[in-house]
């Protein structure tokens, strides 16, 4: 149990980090081997831990003071021995002692220089106690060891403690040391004192015998190459690189003990380095990366290792102990060895996720294609591609902007990957290439652009900051030589570093192309598409179009709605034609189409049917009157002369007019309908002063 901390100590919800795996992992082990799986599992259930055997074995997994003591407990119970936690302590280098820490010990060459050393590495596992030695000879010592304030003492934990340190000579060959321990924290002493005894090397190596394989260095030297390969495995394994690199800090306890594991490597196309941390308050990683990828000195407890392979350098990993605490030797060498498995498993993850993405990018190009293929307008095309964009590109937005010519500006057509707000804020933007170097650089010599925010124009630099954005390659959309508008990726802050390469600049290019090419498709359908259904002279809609849009006003009209259609023919056209040549004649009636789209409501669509014959579609009239007020705005319109070149002209129109109230059963046909009575009205209007034609005479 513990007591209750102080004041300022808060307790967290989470489990604290004060026991490491290499303690819990030993006492499962030993109740495995004595008792079985089953007797595992008991006391799992019985100390009701919030965690599994497996995780409980890992190193890196690190648990609660209390979690601590009721799994010894609960151990304890389990096999019915009251003096189990000094066995398992004492019996540590049999059931599974972690490898480095047997390795590391063994080569500081004595027992002696391990006691020295040992209050340094009691952090690595556990950050609840605090050790000192009180003195030291060749074949004897005495430790001191105290419980922090705030923690009630158990005497399990103070048998395990023993157990383990009286196992120090066996790992060079040499009897356990001999422990007497008469002041302990739980009978009321201030601290738990061991006073320790063990035999001379040169003693004891003439009597002892057996096998090689009875070698403890030997034993953890073989375990430590299995650990190593099945390291090596279990990170090539990986799905991914996330899972990669959190088994890379998951598996650095198995190389080093320590409370905390720090690893940074670069991202495989750039942006911010990849981290990973344990044991650490989130707050410290960002200052802690910097100063790891910088290559400072994290401190005295602090053991740094590139992660390196033959090929590249990844990072950097760090297995950081708390200040004044450090490792038993040289576990540099130990982490090392270990990064350097990480670092060739991660140039294989790597390999394989560059394989993935370029099988990616051929996926998303073919989509692209074909995608294109059924696209007709440039609108849908636009959308199209800028969709893509962030899939062959890598990019975290993109953009199509369209080229108007007549207003002389750049205009966003499409965009992904932006927040709706600045989405927003994209597609309302004008770039004018009198205002925007950048644009009229572009326009210029047809060439990309990577721009950044920093050396950019105060103009592209304040829509960037407006966008959240840093970078931006912009490749412009050619069809020959005609500029039809540009291509963009771009990247927010903390996306890109080096990704702006050749390798990006060409596959935008050949998106560029492709959309270049879907564009100009477009233009020439809908360049024929128009010539089809409008008139080559005047750009009316023809009859063909006229008639379909009256079709779509009355199928589109509510019940007590009417549509009304104005049917209006030039007189005396012909005896333009005749005395002024035909280009006059042209002429006019280019500028008649002009005058009538001038005298229409809004709304109202202006057809040419055939030479001189003109209609208007008058769709939502209140009532059938209302379209008489459009044939006087039609007939004011002829009241000035026309003008051809320099005469003036007067031509007058004749007028018809058919309205349908309701809605048709058959738009089209009824579309005809008002076709031929507002043809006949506008002939009864033509011939309204003729005299009637004389009857014909019978026959004699």
């Amino acid at each position: 149990m513990r007591a209750a901390r102080p004041a300022d100590r808060t307790a967290s919800p989470a489990e604290a980090r004060e026991t490491s795996g290499a303690t819990t992992g030993l006492v499962l082990e030993y109740v495995r081997q004595h008792a079985g799986e089953a007797a595992v599992e008991d006391t799992l259930r019985r100390a009701g831990v919030p965690f599994t055997a497996a995780e409980l074995s890992r190193p890196s997994t690190w648990t609660s003071y209390d979690t601590r003591i009721r799994l010894f407990t609960a151990a304890t119970e389990v096999l019915g021995d009251p003096g189990v936690m000094f066995r398992i302590g004492a019996d540590s280098l049999r059931t599974g002692m972690n490898s480095s820490v047997v390795v590391l010990v063994r080569a500081m060459g004595s027992p002696r220089q391990v006691y020295a050393r040992l209050p340094r590495a009691v952090a690595n596992f556990t950050t609840t106690s605090t050790m000192e030695v009180v003195e030291s000879d060749a074949t004897s010592a005495t430790l001191r060891y105290r419980l922090h304030e705030g923690y009630v003492h158990s005497r399990l934990d103070c048998d395990y403690a023993r157990g383990l340190i009286s196992m120090v000579p066996a790992i060079f060959g040499l009897p356990p040391a001999r422990v007497v321990h008469e002041e302990c924290e739980s009978s009321g002493a201030a601290a738990c004192v061991y006073h320790l005894s063990w035999d001379r090397r040169s003693r004891w190596s003439r009597r002892r015998g057996g096998p090689a394989s009875a070698d403890p260095e030997l034993a953890a030297l073989r375990s430590q190459v299995r650990g190593l390969q099945e390291a090596a495995t279990d990170l090539v394994d990986g799905e991914d690189l996330e899972t990669v690199l959190r088994r890379i800090v998951d598996r650095a306890a198995a190389a080093v003990l320590a409370p905390a594991y720090l690893l940074a490597v670069s991202a495989p196309h750039g942006g911010a380095p990849l981290v990973h941390s344990s044991g650490l308050d989130p707050a410290e990683v960002p200052l802690l990366v910097a100063r790891l990828l910088a290559g400072n000195d994290l401190g005295p407890g602090a053991v740094t290792v590139d992660v390196a392979s033959a090929r590249r350098t990844h990072g950097r990993l760090a297995a950081l102990n708390r200040p004044g605490q450090g490792g038993l030797g040289d576990e540099r060498a130990m982490l090392a060895a270990y990064a350097g498995h990480a670092a060739a498993a991660l140039d294989l993850v790597l390999a394989l996720e560059d394989s993935r993405s370029e099988a990616r990018r051929a996926g998303a190009l073919l989509d692209l294609a074909h995608d294109l293929a059924q696209a007709a307008e440039a609108r849908e095309i636009c959308e199209v591609v800028a969709g893509a964009l962030p899939r062959i590109v890598g990019c975290g937005s993109s953009g199509v902007l369209l080229w108007d010519p007549a207003a002389g500006v750049l205009r966003a057509a499409a965009c992904a990957g932006l927040p709706p707000e600045q989405e927003a804020v994209l597609r309302t933007a004008t770039l004018r290439a009198g205002d925007v170097p950048e644009v009229f650089g572009i326009l210029t010599d047809r060439e990309p652009r990577v721009i950044s925010a920093v050396g950019a124009s105060a103009p592209m630099r304040d829509l960037l900051a407006a966008l959240l954005l840093t970078d931006v390659v912009a490749v412009p959309l050619l069809a020959g030589t005609t500029f039809l508008g540009v291509v963009t990726a771009s990247w927010a802050d903390g996306e890109v570093s080096g990704a702006l390469d050749a390798d990006v600049l060409a596959r935008l290019r050949g998106v560029g192309d492709q959309a270049s090419t879907a564009l100009q498709k477009a233009r020439l359908l809908e360049t024929v598409r128009h010539q089809a259904s409008h008139d080559a002279l005047t750009g009316l809609p023809n009859r063909v179009l006229f008639r379909e849009r009256l079709a779509d006003a009355l199928a589109a009209a509510a019940p007590s709605g009417s549509v009304g259609v104005l049917f209006c023919d030039l007189d005396r056209f012909k005896a333009v034609n005749d005395s002024l040549g035909h280009a006059a004649g042209d002429e006019l009636l280019r500028q008649v189409s002009a005058r009538l789209r001038a005298a229409v409501r809004p709304g109202d669509t202006v057809g040419r049917l055939s030479g001189d014959e003109f209609a208007v579609l008058l769709p939502r009239l209140a009532s059938p009157s209302d379209a008489q007020a459009v044939v006087g705005r039609v007939a004011a319109a002829f009241a000035e002369p026309f003008r051809l070149d320099g005469i003036p002209v007067p031509m007058g129109t004749s007028t018809g007019v058919a309205v349908h109230t309701g809605c048709g059963e058959d738009p089209s046909a009824t579309a005809e309908r008002l076709l031929r009575e507002a043809d006949t009205a506008m002939y009864r209007h033509k011939h309204r002063d003729r005299p009637p034609a004389p009857a014909p005479r019978p026959a004699e």
